[in-house]
């Protein structure tokens, strides 16, 4: 009678463990994208539709609010939720920053940054910077010694903390980098792949004329 009850047990726990991963497999990816006053509006729109082509659940977070947001070059979005509140909805499987100076500036500065990307990088979860994004990668001690790319300007902020690559892309482990507005197709499509697989960033490529 042990022995049955413990292989139901078992056999309950199996099925219950299998419903779980296949709910997990069926759900889309979560992903939030932070907007701070200066960021880069094309590598913030195409980054999120990209991810949003690709069917990954896109949140834009305000890092001052959900009020609208003026970016570098007087493009003005309208998050869909403060930077507070998207944080409760989390874990997000990958946390992306678009670039900008001054966006950038915001989110080296910001405590509630620096502890998302350090709960994002203790968990073995996506972080992605694009252009002048990567300064806060180093202003909060993020995926220090990896590989990594930005755009030109600041280069030479990085390279005693990363091993700097001037490629389009580059991913290490779970940190994925890019230069600036003419490689955000290139950036959004890595992050599909990762996060959405290789068929639907494929797909997403072609519809877009990218491939």
């Amino acid at each position: 009678m042990l022995i049955r009850c413990s292989l139901n047990f078992l056999h309950n726990t199996h099925s219950f463990g299998l419903r779980r991963y296949l709910a997990a497999m069926s759900d889309p990816k979560k992903a939030v994208v932070l907007l701070a006053p200066g960021s880069e509006e094309m590598e913030a729109v195409i980054t999120i539709d990209v991810l949003r082509r690709a069917g990954v659940n896109v949140t834009v977070a305000g890092l001052v609010g959900k009020e609208a947001t003026k970016c570098s070059r007087d493009v003005v979005i309208v998050p869909d939720t403060s930077l507070d509140e998207a944080l409760k909805c989390g874990p997000y499987d990958a946390v992306i920053l678009p670039g900008g100076l001054g966006g950038s500036e915001c989110f080296c500065s910001s405590p509630e940054v620096g502890k998302l990307l350090k709960e994002q990088e203790s968990a073995g979860r996506i972080i992605a910077a694009i252009c002048a994004a990567p300064t806060a990668l180093k202003a909060h001690k993020i995926g220090v010694g990896k590989s990594i790319t930005s755009y030109p300007g600041v280069k030479d902020s990085l390279t005693d903390t990363y091993k700097y690559l001037e490629e389009k892309v580059v991913i290490e482990d779970k940190l994925v980098t890019s230069r600036g507005p003419g490689t955000a197709f290139d950036f959004g499509l890595a992050l599909a792949n990762l996060l959405a697989g290789k068929d639907k960033a494929d797909a997403v490529a072609k519809g877009l004329l990218l491939l």
